[in-house]
């Protein structure tokens, strides 16, 4: 593959990891390689090779991977003060390690040579020469990160042009500035990016690497590209410490189709959407709805003008087209929503409605959102509206009667148990199961009925479950909203229940998202209100 005119450095593995909550496991993160390289990144951090018993299995199974495109880099930094490049311990592992490159960090501001490694000017300059040197000598190329970069250019322009001249001197192939603390602004940022490589003539070439600390690391690292900067580092989803580092979807998604930097194929810019999930969901975070490019809002339309808008001429409210990151639009339904908007949802369905059970359904729409619901998050039950209205909708039981015990003992163990009564085609149904809280047990319970008739719906698997308060200032009497997301293992879908009691809401959506799953029948190309989880072909090969 022809290399990009942009090199694209992820460092998810190592200092997205920084961030709080942020861990994968050693087999987790050779996943992510794999999404990584299938995506088209160029070099892939994966951290040092031995910080932890966690990187040295790491770096053992990543030895014995093989990619189609991504090079795994191994991370360290300088020598120790005091002691010799090819003394040091760190070093020495980093020149043992099997990857042939090595991204290695410095210091450059002085307030970090006089408060943290306490080492004059001089000494860190001959710290950051002896240590890249030692690795090449070793048969490694290497790249420089010039830590605090931009704090150290503004408090002293020269002596952190002499630390970047220190790496090009001995033999660093690439370097690499870095917005550590995340203090910059783009037009420092681009400032600066131009004068260091006006400063180096070309003699290295020169990255960027920016934290999210001022909301600005993607603006920063266009910034820097547009001033000579040809490699970008950052992290999926931004993830990293404090506020996290320079998002690469973002990045991505803003130097191809904003820019004109060809860092992707076209192929491989479709998996950018579903790369971004399927790391969220390693991690165990749920996907920001709301991100630009990838999120399921980044492309989604509520308002009745805007809506009629994207009819007209979808470039009146959106930037790009959305599947071209491997997204979709989608048109929410809601008391701001119109007539067409509903036609088109029916239509999603493979249902037929006329204009008089259209009206029905807004009018429906607006008092259930006036008592709490809100259908943008809860597609399935949406869809069984429309079913509903169209006489296309079969009760999957009839409810006799619920109930939920919750106990606790002296030694304040506590116990859940549900009992259900139901009626399925003339066959009546009481079971009881016991759960770690009431609506796990009422899951139990109702599953255990229905399976016997509906055997595949035990495959449904609920995995998000949310609770809010809609009206606080009436204390433990509010009207509570319960979200579910559930999946089949091919698609995903949203259901939503509204009540006073959180055990009757949760109940509603429980209900909704197994009703869904027994009816919904998706028309050919049609969605059906439901998104299809991303199937991409494991990537990579062992």
């Amino acid at each position: 593959m022809t290399q990009p005119t942009i090199q694209l450095y992820d460092a998810t593995l190592r200092d997205g990891m920084q961030g709080e909550g942020m861990s994968l496991t050693a087999e987790e993160k050779v996943r992510v390689a794999h999404e990584l390289d299938a995506l088209g990144i160029d070099l892939i951090e994966a951290g040092f090779p031995s910080s932890n018993p966690k990187e040295l299995e790491l770096f053992d199974r990543l030895a014995r991977e093989r990619f189609s495109h991504a090079q795994i880099v191994a991370f360290g930094m300088t020598s120790r003060r005091g002691v010799q490049a090819d003394q040091d311990e760190g070093l020495r592992t980093l020149a043992e390690c099997f990857t042939p490159l090595i991204t290695i960090v410095g210091k450059t501001w002085d307030l970090h040579l006089e408060k943290v490694v306490k080492v004059d000017r001089e000494e860190n300059l001959v710290m950051i020469a002896q240590s890249i040197e030692f690795l090449v000598r070793q048969g490694k190329r290497v790249i420089y990160d010039a830590e605090h970069f931009f704090d150290a250019y503004r408090s002293d322009a020269s002596y952190a042009m002499r630390c970047l001249r220190a790496a090009a001197s001995a033999g660093a192939e690439r370097i690499v500035l870095c917005d550590t603390n995340g203090s910059s602004l783009p037009h420092q940022v681009g400032s600066a990016t131009a004068e260091v490589v006006a400063g180096l003539g070309g003699a290295v070439p020169v990255g960027i690497h920016c934290h999210n600390d001022l909301e600005c690391g993607v603006a920063n690292s266009l910034a820097a590209v547009l001033n000579g900067a040809t490699q970008v580092q950052g992290t999926m989803n931004g993830i990293g410490e404090r506020t996290g580092n320079a998002n690469l979807v973002s990045v991505i998604g803003n130097l191809q189709t904003k820019l004109g930097y060809p860092v992707l194929t076209d192929e491989q810019l479709m998996r950018l959407t579903p790369t971004a999930h399927i790391i969220d969901e390693l991690l165990n975070v749920a996907p920001d709805p709301n991100q630009p490019f990838v999120g399921r809002n980044a492309f989604a339309h509520k308002g009745g003008l805007h809506v009629a808008g994207i009819r007209a001429d979808a470039t009146t409210f959106e930037h790009m087209v959305p599947e071209t990151v491997g997204n979709a639009r989608a048109l929410l339904v809601s008391e701001l929503a119109g007539r067409q908007t509903i036609v088109e949802k029916a239509q999603d369905a493979g249902l037929d409605l006329d204009e008089d059970a259209c009206a029905r359904l807004i009018d429906q729409v607006k008092a259930l959102e006036h008592q709490g619901f809100q259908f943008e998050a809860a597609d399935a039950s949406l869809t069984l509206l429309l079913r509903r209205e169209a006489g296309e909708y079969e009760q999957l039981f009839t409810l006799e009667s619920w109930r939920t015990i919750v106990e606790q003992d002296a030694k304040g163990q506590v116990s859940c148990e549900a009992t259900i009564k139901i009626d399925i085609d003339g066959e009546r149904f009481v079971r009881t199961a016991e759960g770690n809280g009431p609506v796990n047990a009422l899951d139990a319970a109702l599953r255990a009925a229905i399976g016997e008739v509906h055997p595949h719906l035990n495959e449904v698997e609920l995995v998000n479950y949310k609770v809010r308060i809609l009206d606080e200032h009436h204390g433990t009497t509010a009207t509570t909203r319960v979200l579910i997301d559930s999946t089949d293992g091919h698609r995903s879908w949203g259901t939503i229940g509204v009540a006073p009691n959180v055990i009757a809401a949760s109940w509603q959506a429980l209900v909704d998202s197994l009703e869904y799953a027994e009816q919904a029948k998706p028309s050919p190309g049609g969605s059906d209100s439901v998104r299809e989880l991303a199937q991409v072909p494991a990537p990579g090969t062992r």
